[in-house]
């Protein structure tokens, strides 16, 4: 299959400090695509160049054949990206169900909105019984939900998942990954980004491993697990 997302050679990162060197990557339509790393690798600094939110000093991100280059997030999100953040970052004051409609801010057709709330009641069974609840007295697991449940109201061709098993409990983690693999089930590309490498190359297909802001390593996700340099860097 094609590429639905490619990265080309960025540098990007903050003031006059690079924090990407040289990162080039695709995503294949239709896949589970990991990108693996330590903290302070420069993977949240990725996800934001995508986003637009941390422009590329130099380099090419090709979303279906487009240049997102000089695009305001706002547009990127529209064309069909969205973002699981890090720390899932609800609104804390708002109710599940204002969360998710939120997710869906570029719709205007109430019908559609409805229908997709239908689908991630229907992921969500307890979101819908907490609907009415505000976001900041759920539970850790219920509020990774309610993110996740937000990012698919806006109906995205590709879903940037930012460290989903951070902070939770690893019987919550693996629900996560399960959900994450029934997203994928429903159509939808994924980029995964992540430091959990046991559970992220259980579902992904292929993937990459970076490094101090450069890509180190690459391949299926049996042969980065294989690689003896990634073997040896996360399982020991």
């Amino acid at each position: 299959m094609a590429d639905l997302l490619r990265i080309e050679n960025i540098y990007a990162g903050y003031d006059r400090a690079d924090v990407l060197l040289d990162v080039s990557l695709a995503v294949e339509a239709g896949s589970i695509t990991c990108m693996l790393g330590s903290n302070g690798s420069g993977k949240t600094t990725l996800i934001r160049a995508i986003l637009g939110l941390t422009p590329p000093r130099s380099g090419r991100i090709v979303f279906d054949g487009a240049d997102l280059a000089g695009r305001p997030t706002h547009e990127i999100v529209r064309r069909g990206i969205a973002c699981i953040p890090e720390g899932r970052r609800v609104f804390l004051r708002l109710t599940a169900a204002e969360n998710l409609r939120l997710g869906a801010y570029g719709e205007d057709d109430a019908a559609k909105i409805a229908e997709r709330l239908a689908r991630v009641y229907a992921i969500f069974p307890r979101l819908e019984e907490r609907a009415r609840q505000l976001a900041g007295t759920l539970s850790g697991g219920e509020q990774a939900m309610l993110s996740i449940g937000r990012g698919l109201m806006s109906e995205p061709r590709l879903l940037l998942i930012d460290e989903p098993s951070l902070g939770l409990a690893p019987l919550l983690v693996k629900e996560n990954f399960a959900v994450i693999r029934r997203v994928h089930g429903m159509g939808i590309t994924v980029l995964l980004v992540e430091q959990n490498v046991r559970q992220t190359l259980a579902i992904a297909h292929s993937g990459y491993v970076l490094s101090q802001g450069r890509v180190v390593a690459s391949g299926t996700a049996a042969e980065l697990a294989a690689n003896a340099e990634v073997h040896q860097a996360y399982f020991g």
